[in-house]
């Protein structure tokens, strides 16, 4: 087993009175496994949604992740205009090419991109996961329901499997 950690669409474009909340919750989850996934030399992908409508125009301020979360050099990113992170982007590829099977899914919106982006990935053959409490949504709900729909991992569990490879 080989992963790659996916952080879809934590951008200051949806950061909002509705997500605050979520994202800086999700934020303290995916920065606590981001070093286990560089210390494994693990691929961390940086997913950011294009959108004019919504403000998320490369070059802008909604375009970039929020404040909360760095993504370093090293890491790749991919810019998307679909749901799924798969969808008409290179994200198939970078993950062929480091051999990755299994992807731990995190980020915003639950009920939309993480979700299409988890279907994308069973669609390709790959093992995705959700990483538990790392995906958010304006609605709890909507959280609860795709962590009750799909294969979940909590941290502690994941920090473990992470530090066996």
């Amino acid at each position: 087993m080989k992963m790659a950690l996916l952080i879809i669409d934590l951008q200051k474009a949806y950061y909002n009175d509705k997500t605050k909340e979520s994202m800086a919750s999700a934020c303290e989850y995916i920065n606590a496994i981001i070093p286990f996934f560089r210390k494994k030399n693990l691929p961390i992908v940086w997913v950011q949604q294009k959108d004019e409508e919504d403000g998320a125009i490369p070059g802008q301020p909604g375009f970039e992740f929020i404040d909360q979360l760095k993504p370093e050099q090293q890491d790749y990113r991919i810019t998307k205009e679909y749901g799924n992170g798969f969808n008409k982007t290179n994200c198939f590829d970078i993950i062929k090419k480091n051999g990755i099977d299994t992807i731990v899914i995190t980020g915003f919106c639950a009920e939309y991109c993480v979700l299409s982006t988890y279907r994308g990935a069973q669609d390709l053959d790959l093992s995705p996961v959700i990483l538990k409490n790392a995906i958010s949504s304006d609605n709890k709900e909507h959280i609860k329901m795709v962590e009750e729909i799909s294969n979940v991992i909590s941290y502690g569990i994941l920090s473990k499997v992470i530090d066996a490879i």
